[in-house]
């Protein structure tokens, strides 16, 4: 078998990472293989498009409309005279049909019901900002302290950001356009300000991004108008039935035997890990790089070469497998929508996280041939009816196979019958919990009522004590000497 047919599954031609436009830069899966440019001008004569059809559509109505209430008036003219009382019955038909209609509307519910307030307060509480936002903010500050018209672009900033917070019921394409427009025309604005400066510019913009995600991380990440953390559990759950994959499946060119291999394999699993953790995207895309470059020294010392790209697909794709980094899918969508769109048209930090977009794709349409394996083969892996790791059945051991086949039946069923049991003493300890709670309450109400009934009486006490001060004080035992 030839590598070239071993990873004819897994090869990615370099070309299909650039923009669909050819335009040169790097596009995306979630753009449909735009670059992030690219997808804003389709997008932008997309609803251009959009417009002028709900215009046309419009006029259409409304003249047809005219066209109906012309085609009316005639007939009515050329209609006879209407006596009296048939006036008076069309009059009467017409305020049953009002009052009919002014009832319905009444009673109907309507399309724009406000949020009740118990959701509103859950969410906002929910949605808490991060102690980092104040150090982010200050740091922002004492970074713009040395840049021209530093004041102005805190203070627009701030603007955006505070008004983003009630942004929040937008959808996430809605909320990555507004942050991508800001984006946008303060770039430039500050390539008209610092002309020929291209580096101080990004430099400024990356101290924009950082502040500005950092404080509008808990609204826009993993919003809840997206089923971004349904896809994050599909991912989860699809790499763990590929736990059985090997690296020579994948034909990683990785030798883990070599301690320096191993050891940047783990950093490299490290590192995409770490990636959840971050709140910039640009801290998120430099854990990609920093797992990618790990992974290129891995090849390197495996093969005693310099690695290619064909290597490299390949091992990020086992890295992944290996890592099954915590919602994975939502901090793609996060870089995607929130990072500065120049980082990931271009350089290397665009160049790997394009790949990382590959790798979760091929993981998601994994199938045999891909792994050059028998459909049925592929399904039996995903099922856990067999691994690739277990040693092969023979014909001797068919017996004491069959047996432990069996035995192993008989353990899911006792298995099965105690998750039935956990469940049935689960409900029963709910059931007591709320008896309890009922009984509480059921005591609380007999002691306050019985209180109301018999109120303590405090005048006859107050009479008591008062009596008790006239009476002659008690004798007092005296001792006489004999």
């Amino acid at each position: 078998m030839s590598l070239s047919y071993q990873r004819r599954g897994i090869h990615v031609d370099q070309s299909e990472l650039l923009c669909k436009k050819g335009c040169g830069f790097y596009g995306n899966t979630a753009w449909q293989g735009l670059c992030s440019k690219c997808w804003r001008e389709e997008n932008q004569r997309e609803k251009q498009r959009q417009i002028q059809e709900d215009w046309a559509l419009a006029e259409r109505l409304q003249r047809e409309e005219e066209e109906a209430y012309a085609s009316r008036h005639q007939r009515a003219q050329s209609q006879p005279a209407i006596t009296p009382f048939n006036k008076f019955e069309e009059r009467k038909t017409k305020e049953k049909s009002s009052k009919v209609n002014t009832v319905t509307k009444f009673f109907t519910p309507s399309t724009k019901t406000p949020p009740k307030k118990g959701n509103l307060s859950s969410s906002s509480a929910s949605r808490q900002p991060f102690p980092d936002s104040d150090r982010a903010t200050q740091e922002f500050i004492d970074f713009l302290k040395s840049v021209k018209s530093g004041r102005e672009i805190f203070k627009q900033c701030r603007a955006f950001t505070e008004g983003m917070v009630y942004k929040r019921d937008m959808g996430a394409d809605e909320l990555s356009e507004c942050v991508q427009d800001f984006y946008q025309s303060l770039s430039d604005r500050l390539h008209n300000q610092f002309k020929g400066s291209t580096e101080h510019v990004e430099r400024v913009m990356d101290e924009v991004e950082k502040y500005m995600m950092t404080r509008l991380y808990t609204e826009v990440f993993c919003p809840e108008t997206t089923d971004d953390e349904k896809k994050d559990l599909a991912v989860q759950k699809r790499i763990r039935d590929l736990h059985w994959v090997t690296i020579e499946m994948l034909c990683v060119p990785v030798d883990e035997e070599i301690p320096e291999v191993s050891d940047s394999v783990v950093k490299a699993i490290t590192d995409i890990i770490e990636m959840d953790s971050k709140q910039v995207p640009k801290d998120k895309l430099a854990c990609i790089t920093r797992c990618s470059k790990h992974i290129f020294n891995a090849i390197k010392v495996s093969k005693k070469e310099a690695a290619s790209a064909d290597d490299f697909l390949p091992t990020l794709i086992y890295i992944v497998l290996k890592a099954n980094p915590p919602r994975l899918q939502s901090n793609i969508q996060y870089i995607t929508r929130f990072c500065n769109p120049s980082r990931l048209m271009t350089g290397e930090d665009g160049y790997y996280f394009t790949n990382l977009c590959c790798a979760v794709a091929f993981i998601e349409k994994l199938d045999g041939q891909s792994l050059n394996m028998s459909s049925e083969e592929f399904e039996l892996y995903m099922s856990g009816q067999t691994s690739p790791n277990w040693p092969r059945p023979t014909a001797a051991a068919s017996s004491a196979g069959g047996a432990a086949h069996t035995q192993a039946h008989s353990s899911l069923d006792v298995l099965t019958g105690l998750g039935e049991r956990q469940e049935r003493v689960v409900e029963k300890a709910r059931q007591l919990e709320s008896d309890l709670i009922d009984w509480t309450d059921e005591v609380e109400q007999k002691v306050q009522s019985a209180l109301e009934s018999f109120p303590l009486d405090t005048q006859s006490t107050t009479t008591n004590a008062a009596e008790n001060e006239l009476l002659p004080p008690p004798l007092q035992p005296q001792v006489f000497a004999g």
